[in-house]
């Protein structure tokens, strides 16, 4: 029988605090994000099966439009990344080292990258036009800002249709924000919270965390995918959770000398 962790080094350890780590979240617009749902928005709006690239383009062009506007509204410039093995997460780390934590529009970042598309189709044996899925490559942004309550967060979003956006944050950069707003004192690890003054009170902003990400993802998805609000489509986006992981905080008792 395997023994917990915590059970097993019961002795060493002064406490236990568990809180979520990263967080992935997929955004969909669900009258859009299936072929037949496609079709029906565009016969509902009177737009011809075989004119739906030109409407795609329209619709990429508004994302682009807003990606342009937001990196220029904040003195940030947008940086195409063009080999797969340069890691986004090590080039905006150089940026917040000259720029600081501070609450706003880190880094705009684009790439082309697979992503699920539509393509017009027309049936000779049933003699019905519709679009059918197809995969492809189109140009993604990724917008990363430093969220008051959540710490540094990406949006993912690509500039084609069906436009699946993908959400991203860390459970321990937003515990360790709410514990210092909250006057609580911690000790950081790496990426994990091994002493807390007041485990006590720690374990309240730990378990609060969803509703500040459920609280963000409606505003960061209008800002940065004009696309996804009621004016265009017609539809918010449906949110899916897809890698919520717990990891489980172990803080050590002081070593005592002899």
């Amino acid at each position: 029988m395997t023994v917990p962790l915590a059970e097993r080094y019961a002795d060493r350890l002064s406490g236990v605090l568990s809180c979520y780590d990263r967080i992935v979240v997929t955004g969909t617009l669900p009258t859009v994000c299936y072929a037949e749902g496609m079709t029906r928005f565009l016969s509902t709006r009177g737009i011809r099966i075989f004119d739906y690239p030109v409407f795609a383009m329209e619709l990429r062009e508004s994302v682009r439009q807003a990606a342009a506007r937001l990196s220029a509204a904040a003195g940030v410039e947008i940086e195409h990344i063009a080999r797969s093995h340069i890691r986004k997460e090590a080039v905006v780390a150089k940026v917040l080292e000259r720029r600081g934590d501070q609450p706003g529009l880190v880094h705009v970042l684009s790439a082309m990258e697979a992503c699920s598309a539509y393509k017009p189709w027309h049936d000779k044996a049933t003699h019905k036009t519709y679009l059918r899925p197809d995969s492809g490559k189109c140009l993604h942004y990724y917008f990363y800002f430093m969220d008051r309550e959540l710490g540094l967060v990406y949006l993912r979003v690509p500039t084609w249709a069906p436009f699946r956006l993908q959400f991203y944050c860390n459970g321990h950069s937003w515990l360790a924000r709410k514990l210092s707003a909250q006057g609580i004192g911690y000790t950081m690890a790496d990426n994990a919270a091994v002493h807390k003054d007041d485990r006590r009170r720690a374990h309240q902003p730990a378990h609060a965390r969803a509703r500040s990400v459920a609280r963000g993802l409606d505003r960061y998805a209008v800002l940065c995918c004009p696309v996804s609000g009621r004016a265009v489509i017609g539809a918010c986006c449906w949110w899916i959770c897809h890698q919520p992981n717990i990891p489980i905080h172990h803080s050590t008792r002081p070593c005592m000398s002899h």
